[in-house]
């Protein structure tokens, strides 16, 4: 019997492969028959280089089609999953959503291609969480988000990879979610070194939009796993207040889990590309079709406010010792911050080792890994939700003493190497400690790993020099020249202020390195801004 269910496990998964090249093929016969139907003089280079507000401008103006906009992302994307296995499916359907673009009301993301994680919903494709379990599983109906986007004129296109879930315990779960790679899809890697993780479990999201096969991407975060990638990958990303967003149509491998808030979020290669995703799903649609969702549009007031902080900062959470490149990352960032005026306040975490060890890992492993046969008592289970709303009740309390508005903390980097993932969840410490308080949390790139960096490392030794402290160095090392990033948060619902302190962080880094505007910029570039000037000049 074994046997035989082991025999046809390996059939499903060798169709479900089969059918993705069968996607893909058909991906590149349609990406053809758009190049076909119309030529322009703009190369796809310069539309590909176009960030996402001025993209929106160009398609809003004309300036380009649709069209042309997703045979630019369909050939980019292609060229990118052969090189780092990052699409599960390509959506054929995006043929139907582009032609119902003639004549629809322009939406903020009018024409816009956007990639979407395997567990979102989109009717008619499987989202299998990497699982066997969930193939030839078909969504009945788009979740909420896809729906949404679509009647903001984007149009999703394809479904990437992700690490597997639910059928290993969640100890497992948790180690796999700091990589990403399932049997039925493989492994994705890190456009910067194949030799490294993408991180998870929107590793397929971060590669391909590092790649640039995408321009705006939805992932979702259960312990980091927005932006953990995201770092890994040296983009920007974003995990909304739970709730903030619509969870209708978000598969999980931990059903009926409530001690850690899961959240959808966008991931692109700037703060203003995630701002603009935000302002586009918090809108009149959100909040009919999914009533549960608070109706607060997004407050662009605070986002744009432009005012000194209070910060507060911390390079170590006391629970895993950070890495010489870490540390820097923090310090120099904290550096930019007070020299454009704004107040650091160090700030200590609180209660770290209870929090992980006594909510956070008990929190995961309450069911012992055996969520479909037994699971613990209510009595227990309630005891449990108490200490949680304790510990987030003196963090915040925490907060308020220093009297900070937002948080500046590191986020685990560089990339981690393929293969040595699986032993480091504990590390997951400085993101997940923001799901379990349900705290909005985003990063952003500030530096790259340098000599220096790799010379200190050689003498890290973490807390006690043990298998896990060597495995992390291990992981970490010969990373000279991949990205760090720093982790930005807010007190919960305070969305828009998390991602203006992201904005802020981004500039001064911008600034710093001489590039806060590009030396090249393609001709829609130019006539984009030009006409931005023009309507300045008219109001």
């Amino acid at each position: 019997m074994r046997w035989v269910a082991t025999r046809n496990y390996y059939r499903l998964v060798a169709k479900a492969r089969l059918r993705r090249e069968e996607s893909l093929t058909k991906m590149k016969t349609i990406m053809n028959q758009i190049k076909e139907m119309e030529t322009y003089g703009t190369k796809i280079e310069s539309v590909l280089l176009l960030t996402l507000h001025d993209l929106c401008h160009s398609l809003s103006n004309g300036d380009v089609s649709p069209s042309y906009v997703l045979h630019a992302y369909l050939e980019k994307a292609l060229d990118a999953t052969q090189k780092f296995n990052c699409i599960t499916e390509f959506l054929p359907e995006c043929l139907t959503q582009l032609a119902e673009l003639q004549g629809m009301n322009k939406g903020i993301l009018y024409g816009i291609p956007v990639s979407i994680k395997d567990n979102i919903n989109y009717k008619g494709h499987d989202s299998t969480c990497g699982l066997g379990k969930f193939l030839n599983r078909p969504a009945g109906e788009d979740s909420v988000i896809v729906q949404v986007l679509k009647k903001q004129g984007a149009i999703p296109f394809v479904k990437t990879n992700v690490p597997q879930t639910l059928l290993r315990s969640q100890c497992v779960l948790l180690y796999n979610s700091l990589a990403c790679s399932n049997p039925i899809y493989g492994q994705t890697i890190n456009p910067h070194d194949t030799k490294r993780t993408s991180g998870g479990s929107s590793g397929g999201e971060a590669a391909l939009i590092a790649a640039g096969g995408s321009i705006l991407g939805i992932g979702t975060d259960l312990c980091g796993s927005i932006r953990f990638p995201a770092a890994c990958c040296g983009i920007c990303a974003f995990k909304p207040t739970a709730n903030r967003l619509s969870k209708i149509g978000l598969s999980g491998g931990l059903p009926g889990q409530k001690t850690f808030e899961s959240m959808a979020g966008p991931l692109a290669k700037d703060v203003e590309s995630l701002a603009m995703c935000m302002k586009a799903l918090l809108c009149e649609d959100m909040f009919h079709l999914d009533p549960t969702v608070p109706p607060v549009p997004f407050n662009n007031e605070i986002y744009a406010n432009i005012k000194q902080m209070r910060i507060g900062y911390f390079e170590s959470d006391g629970y895993w010792i950070p890495t010489p490149s870490m540390k820097r990352a923090i310090m120099e960032t904290k550096q930019l911050l007070e020299e454009a005026g704004h107040t650091l306040v160090s700030f200590t975490p609180p209660k770290m080792y209870y929090a992980m060890n006594e909510i956070v890992f008990p929190g995961f492993f309450a069911d012992k890994g055996l969520t479909l046969i037994e699971t613990l008592s209510v009595e227990q289970l309630w005891k449990h939700h108490v200490a949680v709303m304790t510990y987030r009740e003196e963090y915040i309390k925490a907060w308020g003493k220093h009297d900070i508005e937002v948080l500046l903390c590191p986020s685990v980097g560089p990339a981690f190497q393929t293969g040595r993932a699986g032993k480091l969840s504990a590390s997951s410490s400085y993101t997940i400690i923001y799901n379990l308080l349900n705290f909005p949390a985003g990063v952003v790139p500030v530096t790259k790993v340098t000599k220096e960096d790799e010379e200190e490392l050689m003498n890290y030794h973490g807390y006690k020099n043990d298998s896990w402290d060597k495995t992390f160095k291990k992981a970490v090392s010969g990373g000279v020249g991949l990205p760090l990033a720093v982790q930005c948060v807010a007190l919960p619902w305070h969305d828009e202020l998390c991602l203006c302190f992201m904005r802020e962080v981004e500039k001064l880094v911008k600034k710093k390195k001489g590039t806060q505007q590009p030396l090249e910029k393609s001709n829609l570039s130019v006539q984009a801004d030009a006409e931005l000037l023009k309507e300045q000049t008219l109001l």
